[in-house]
């Protein structure tokens, strides 16, 4: 059976389930957020779902909202069979979750119901979770709240950023959407399994300012946050007189008995610093206006921390 498949999404995440979607031409349009300024010219700049949509000669459609008769006579035009939202950054009203027949399908970036909205894979990150995956939901009014249909789990490894987590889940989101398109296609509904009442957590919207290190805390809720906050928003640290970036850090057992923030060793190793309880040790780090460094090529650029 051919289905004729609305998509909306908008960052790199939901492209991989974007070409998935497209696979078998099924695709008549794709919704994505107007274009926003960008870079340091704040030229007005596409979406990557709207690039690859472009790029497939998909029919593009930006509203800002679905509030308007128009908007949503645009999508019922479509005629839908099924919408697949991805990362769309928009919460879609009943009026529009009624339009395609099959109703509204959504790709999260979290095991359900842990993790319910914003940024899922940097919260799960953030928390110390050894587990995520991503869930393949039939899409309800509510924030994340709709059953689950097919799902796939991956291991958090001590090793995971944001970056790479969001890169892995954003690949095995195309998979569990490939499979229950298999599934339409052959006749078949996926299983609906609605979401247990336990369990549930909120994934908030990253703040920037979240990003400062507070030495006062452990080190190993500083290193969790470090891997969450890379690529974005990145943390930041006040040490040795200057405001750091830190990309890299893990948190050593140490006992110390010094005031957090003190600079407890500097060696090629790495630089550790006290923190309430243990120890951070920052392996890469950025100045103000440089780019990243090995905390070597730092040390060497502030010869009086190293250690004798």
């Amino acid at each position: 059976m051919a289905l004729r498949i609305v998509f909306a999404g908008t960052p790199g995440f939901a492209v991989p389930c974007l070409r998935a979607a497209a696979e078998r031409g099924e695709v008549v349009g794709v919704y994505t957020q107007p274009d926003r300024p960008s870079g340091r010219g704040r030229q007005l700049a596409a979406s990557p779902v709207k690039v690859e949509a472009l790029a497939r000669g998909i029919p593009v459609f930006q509203p800002e909202n679905f509030k308007s008769a128009a908007a949503r006579e645009q999508l019922r035009a479509l005629e839908p069979d099924l919408m697949v939202v991805v990362a769309y950054g928009l919460i879609l009203p009943q009026s529009v979750l009624d339009i395609p027949r099959m109703g509204c399908w959504n790709v999260h970036a979290s095991l359900l119901p842990r993790w319910r909205g914003a940024a899922p894979i940097q919260r799960a990150i953030e928390a110390g979770d050894t587990q995520s995956g991503v869930c393949l939901m039939q899409m309800e009014k509510g924030l994340d709240t709709g059953p689950v249909l097919l799902s796939l789990a991956t291991p958090i490894t001590a090793d995971d950023t944001g970056g790479s987590l969001h890169d892995r889940l954003s690949q095995l989101g195309a998979e569990v959407l490939a499979d229950g398109l298999k599934l339409l296609r052959a006749g078949m509904r996926p299983l609906v399994v609605p979401q247990p009442a336990e369990g549930v957590t909120y994934a908030h919207k990253l703040d920037k300012a979240e990003a400062r290190l507070d030495w006062s805390l452990p080190a190993t809720v500083l290193a969790n946050r470090v891997r969450a906050f890379n690529p974005w928003p990145v943390a930041e640290a006040a040490l040795a007189g200057e405001r750091l970036r830190v990309h890299e850090a893990h948190a050593i057992p140490l006992q110390h008995g010094q005031p957090p923030g003190t600079v407890l060793a500097a060696t090629r190793e790495g630089l550790d610093v006290a923190c309430g309880e243990g120890a951070l040790r920052l392996r890469q780090v950025q100045r103000e206006g440089g780019r990243p460094v090995a905390i070597a090529d730092y040390l060497n650029a502030r010869p009086a921390l190293k250690s004798p």
